[in-house]
């Protein structure tokens, strides 16, 4: 079994700030971290291999600090890590991202899964997995808990706004991951050292078999961020938890009546 999982080093959003002048995020200074919900793809797929066997391979698109998420990745059980780093590739949006390691992902092997994490927590457009899925022609399940391999097909928990639904589907396939039922887990010392020390595969643009220029970067996107901003902090809430309920209803109406909304 050939598992890849695609992880992007993301800006820690606690320590985030917008400028107020441009409404561009200001990421100097701040802290990067392996992003949330591809540390939970991770270990999906790491659980995978240990249960059906095979390697997992993780492969992120990013400036070169992120060689360090990547190590962090081998130390809780990916096999192997390629990044791909270039400076033609700033400014991709999830278009030219996913492009780009759709082509590296056949240049490395044939797959039969790939994990995403279901979207990152600096542009959460949950895009990019499903866009490699169409760019690679394999099946897809978002939203994913839970999955399972029979021998045959893959049987998922899907998330869904009313519940959760069971869905299954044939390899190959892409799988995008939420938090439930996949807490990452940590490194030992061992582990981390043995990370250190492993080697990884950096590619530049000219690298990537067949990759054409003019599809990635800016000049490859479709879409761009017209403005960001803080939303506004409205005023505290009043939680109001009197003895019983009529009384607790007699303290609402008096204050609406106080604040002139009756």
């Amino acid at each position: 079994m050939e598992i890849l999982v695609c992880v992007k080093q993301v800006p820690d959003t606690e320590e985030i700030k917008v400028d107020p002048v441009t409404g561009s995020l200001i990421r100097e200074g701040v802290p990067s971290i392996l992003n949330p919900l591809d540390a939970c793809a991770l270990e999906a797929a790491v659980r995978f291999k240990e249960a059906h066997g095979g390697a997992v391979t993780v492969i992120s698109m990013g400036p070169p600090q992120a060689e360090q998420a990547l190590r962090q990745c081998i130390s809780v059980g990916a096999d192997d890590a390629v990044l791909i780093t270039d400076r033609a590739f700033k400014d991709s949006d999830t278009l030219a991202t996913s492009y780009a390691l759709s082509l590296t992902s056949k240049q490395l092997g044939c797959f039969d899964v790939i994990f995403c994490g279901k979207h990152t927590i600096d542009g959460e457009t949950g895009q990019v997995g499903p866009q490699i899925a169409e760019h690679l022609n394999y099946n897809q399940i978002t939203g994913v808990m839970d999955v399972k391999f029979d021998g045959e097909y893959l049987l998922a928990s899907r998330e869904m706004e009313e519940g959760k639904e069971t869905v299954q589907a044939a390899l190959p396939c892409v799988i995008t991951v939420t938090k439930t039922n996949y807490t990452p887990r940590y490194p030992s010392i061992k582990s981390k050292m043995a990370a250190n020390k492993k080697e990884i595969k950096i590619l530049s643009a000219s690298q990537i078999e067949g990759l054409e220029m003019d599809r990635i970067g800016m000049s490859g996107s479709r879409t761009t961020v017209v403005k960001s901003f803080v939303p506004a902090v409205g005023e505290a809430g009043m939680i109001i938890c009197e003895e019983t309920a009529e009384q607790s209803g007699k303290k609402l109406a008096a204050l609406l009546v106080d604040a002139k909304v009756i």
